[in-house]
């Protein structure tokens, strides 16, 4: 079935994705969010379109070069697709432009903190910028005079660079050579971007890395007076183009993109929307580039350097701090192993500490009686205890495998590294499948108790990550139940082996086997119950939903009369609200200090409530060409502490945003007179916990 409006309403999943980002900008002109998480989430934002364009737009240029026939098969029109990106992004950018010059700048001021320009500062600080570049900044600055049909220099991905119009200084000019170009690299890569100056007491100010290198540039070129100098960035195609093969050293190929993936094809030319017309012309010419590529914005690029602002101690301009609760089950036992046979456990990160996971692994690194240890590798930290605890783990005699996906987008190279370490320490490791992702976060610990082997499991919503542990909100729930620990073991044995498991599963839903089917099967149920004139419902939580299939049947689920409610941080190509299609659809978004990761899926089932947690979105890429995992909660504590937070996220009327057809972000607002902000509550609901 085609996603097409002559089949059912559909929103194209990047015209979504763009109208997330924008619930993204949203929080940096709310006026109820610090200014310094201001400054952040404009970094976010910034950082956010990038990846798009590196991604999701290099892919929309590639699908028009090919020609109409070529892409006769797609369900899209890459041209009017790319066409609306490229009219939504320039009027975002627009956006950003005032928020960060009218707002965020005067406000900052207002607290002492000064941005200034070059013409702004003072003969003290303009000796300073001068020393400065002269001790830090000249071995980085690259400057290139260009000449019209010359070789081109190459510009690096999202490197920052001046583009400057020079005049000769000599009195011999001539029409021909009375303006001239040259490009200057603003080495943002190797210093920090906000120089901070020297200023009287009280006061605190800040240049621009950009602006150090304008007031030097006539150093650079000293035969020559400054007319302009505007900035630009490159953005580069970072698809790794590896072919979906079943043959071949799929780690060699991966290896080799990555060395290719910093020259792909321009997927955007970004520039200081001032610059003269002359001067983008020569460029676009140099560097053979098409109006499509260009995308004008402000003085400053590279916005998602925001996230190093420098913040001169001033916590009141922050979050107040909510220090990650403990879990004294599980981090002041001696027994972790013995608590978990006991019962299950849910806990909820970063709310509540990431501690309970990271001790999971050094306590089966050390402990005698386990003898295995497996785990899933999808994302993890630069410096990641758990990683070292299974290289300790080996050097305690205990069999480890890591099954090693290298094929996350951006984390390839860690991924590698990663791979090569825990081989050298003895660990057993299986890489990535041709064609395939695992996506699911599982782990698996193998203890010898009373001469039997009991199993014990770790399955999540996130990775494997202490760092994003604190600003992702993710499940983590710990088993002992045999039921779920042995179709566990079933998935390492498959990631392992790469055979088709003898049993089918019964109990998690596996992407790849049952995962896809059982969703399809769990919403006719409702569909049956609705038409049978009994109660029906659906509740989801999710980053994204973009699969065509799952859509057309919650919109059949709708019109047969089943209540669904959805939480979609991201995508969410579904049109919810449309009269008898999907008018039993509701559907909000939440963005927050903390990153909504989690995925939930709640089923009515006659009243014996089905609830599942997953790694999986729905999306095409998750439930047909990925390894994902949604498991069942079945302990009555942890399904009370699912639905009392999703019930909260529900009643959010602060940070929740109605997801509509005309893709506008309106904020939900209730008639309370009070303030609900579901990540605040959900805090001090777990803190009641410990009373």
């Amino acid at each position: 079935m085609k996603a097409t409006k002559e089949t059912f309403p559909y929103i194209n999943r990047d015209i979504s994705w763009l109208s997330f980002n924008h619930r993204v900008l949203q929080e940096a002109k709310d006026q109820s969010v610090p200014l310094l998480e201001r400054i952040k989430f404009l970094a976010i934002y910034s950082s956010n379109l990038d990846e798009f364009f590196r991604v999701r737009v290099g892919q929309l240029r590639n699908l028009v070069k090919v020609g109409k026939k070529a892409r006769k098969e797609l369900e899209f029109n890459p041209e009017k697709v790319l066409q609306r990106v490229l009219k939504t992004v320039n009027k975002q950018q627009a956006e950003f432009s005032r928020i960060f010059e009218e707002e965020i700048v005067p406000e900052l001021r207002q607290n002492k903190i000064y941005i200034l320009n070059r013409r702004e500062l003072s003969a003290r600080q303009y000796e300073y910028i001068e020393n400065y570049f002269q001790q830090n900044m000249l071995p980085f600055v690259q400057p290139v005079l260009l000449v019209k049909n010359k070789i081109k220099p190459f510009l690096n991905n999202a490197a920052l660079y001046l583009a400057i119009l020079l005049e000769p200084k000599n009195n011999q000019t001539t029409e021909e050579n009375s303006n001239q170009y040259a490009i200057v690299k603003i080495p943002s890569d190797h210093l920090p971007r906000f120089i901070q100056l020297p200023a009287a007491s009280g006061r605190y100010e800040v240049i621009m890395l950009d602006d150090v290198v304008r007031h030097n540039a006539e150093f650079l070129f000293p035969g020559y007076h400054i007319k302009s100098s505007h900035s630009l960035k490159l953005t580069r195609d970072a698809e790794l183009y590896i072919e979906d093969e079943f043959s071949g050293n799929l780690i060699q190929k991966i290896k080799e993109s990555l060395s290719k993936r910093s020259v792909g094809h321009a997927a955007r030319l970004v520039y200081d929307r001032n610059i003269p017309k002359q001067l983008l012309q020569f460029l676009k010419e140099t560097f053979e580039l098409h109006n499509t590529d260009l995308m004008p914005e402000g003085r400053y690029h590279n916005n998602f350097d925001f996230f190093s602002f420098p913040d001169f101690g001033m916590d009141h301009l922050k979050n107040p701090p909510l220090p990650p609760l403990p879990v004294p089950e599980l981090e002041n036992t001696a027994d972790l192993f013995g608590a978990i046979k006991q019962k299950d456990y849910l806990t909820i990160v970063p709310f509540q500490s990431y501690q309970p996971v990271v001790r999971f692994f050094e306590m089966a690194a050390r402990d005698p009686q386990v003898s295995h240890i497996k785990i899933v590798q999808y994302r993890v930290a630069r410096q990641s205890r758990i990683m070292e605890a299974l290289m300790d783990a080996v050097r305690s005699g205990k069999q480890v495998s890591v099954f090693v996906e290298v094929k996350a987008r951006f984390d390839e190279e860690a991924n590698l590294e990663w791979g090569e370490r825990l081989e050298k320490a003895g660990v057993t490791v299986h890489y990535s499948f041709p064609g395939l992702k695992v996506h699911s976060k599982l782990a698996l610990v193998i203890r010898n108790e009373g001469g039997k082997d009991q199993l014990y499991s770790y399955l999540s919503t996130g990775n494997f990550h202490e760092d994003t542990a604190k600003i992702y909100s993710d499940f983590c729930f710990f088993t002992a139940d045999n039921r779920l620990s042995r179709e566990v073991a079933r998935v390492f044995s498959y990631l392992e082996n790469n055979l088709q498991p003898e049993k089918p599963f019964e109990y998690l839903l596996v992407g790849q086997f049952n995962l896809r089917e059982s969703l399809i099967q769990l919403i006719d149920n409702e569909i049956n119950e609705a038409r049978a004139g009994r109660t029906a419902s659906i509740i989801l939580k999710m980053n994204s939903l973009q699969d065509p299939k799952m859509i057309k049947k919650l919109y059949e689920a709708s019109q047969a009369g089943v209540k669904i409610k959805m939480i979609i941080r991201g995508i969410c190509s579904l049109v919810p609200g449309l009269p008898h299609i999907s008018d039993n659809i509701e559907v909000i978004s939440i963005v927050d200090r903390f990153l909504e990761h989690a995925r939930v899926f709640i089923f009515h089932n006659r009243g014996d409530e089905k609830i599942y947690l997953s790694s999986a979105d729905w999306m095409v890429r998750n439930l047909s060409y990925r390894v994902e995992t949604a498991f069942p909660i079945n302990d009555p504590e942890s399904r009370k502490m699912v639905k009392d937070l999703l019930i909260t996220q529900f009643r959010d009327n602060v940070k929740a945003r109605i997801i509509n057809k005309k893709q506008t972000n309106p904020y939900r607002k209730d008639l309370s007179d009070l303030n609900f902000r579901s990540q605040t509550e959900t805090y001090f609901y777990l803190k009641r916990k410990l009373e």
